[in-house]
């Protein structure tokens, strides 16, 4: 006669910890993200208020993670850009699925919900910079330098300010609410920060 297999925790866990995740996502698209509780999320996760609390400190902290779940590392959970060897293709293409991000409620509200949480939160604003921040601003220096040594960017331009011009006005138009983000609109920031930044 076999003896039945103990339950795996861990597997337990980790269904717990993605059913967390979900819930954070699903409530604040539902609820708006000022009337999400601990209390809602563990409700709708199916777990109690402390095994929440086991895993983060804070709402926001769950927020990070929930935002964090939806990314896609390659195998070695490295954020990479696309590389065609046509720069200006390859920045519509990320540029264009920034603005289809922020126009998806599933994506936009956790990301909206982040962004007012960090405000008053220096940890959690260190902690986004450390696990999210930091490596998708290094893929696309990466991509940059790439068509640096390529020939596509001139050999001085500075690679953050190319960042800035490319990704600031994207973030001020859906931060205010101030405009529509279109397809078109990523198309016409990438031909005109390109045009400013071509070798002579």
């Amino acid at each position: 006669m076999s003896t039945p297999k103990a339950p795996d925790s861990r597997r337990r866990s980790e269904r717990s910890r993605q059913a967390i995740l979900s819930a954070t996502r699903e409530l604040i698209v539902e609820l708006g993200y000022p009337r999400v509780t601990v209390e809602a999320i563990a409700a709708r996760a199916g777990v109690g208020k402390q095994t929440l609390y086991r895993w983060w400190p804070t709402k926001g902290a769950v927020v990070l993670d929930s935002i964090l779940a939806l990314s896609s590392p390659d195998a070695e959970g490295q954020v990479t850009l696309p590389d065609t060897g046509d720069l200006e293709a390859d920045l519509r293409t990320v540029l264009r699925a920034t603005v289809a991000e922020f126009a998806d409620p599933a994506f936009e509200a956790p990301i909206r919900a982040l962004n007012t949480e960090i405000i008053n939160d220096a940890e959690l604003a260190a902690a986004y910079r450390e696990r999210l921040g930091a490596p998708v601003e290094q893929a696309k220096r990466d991509r940059l330098r790439a068509a640096q040594r390529a020939g596509q960017l001139a050999a001085d331009a500075d690679l953050d300010l190319v960042l800035d011009l490319l990704y600031a006005p994207v973030y001020r138009r859906w931060l205010l609410r101030d405009g529509p983000l279109t397809p078109e609109y990523a198309d016409a920031l990438v031909t005109a920060v390109l045009a400013a930044f071509r070798p002579a």
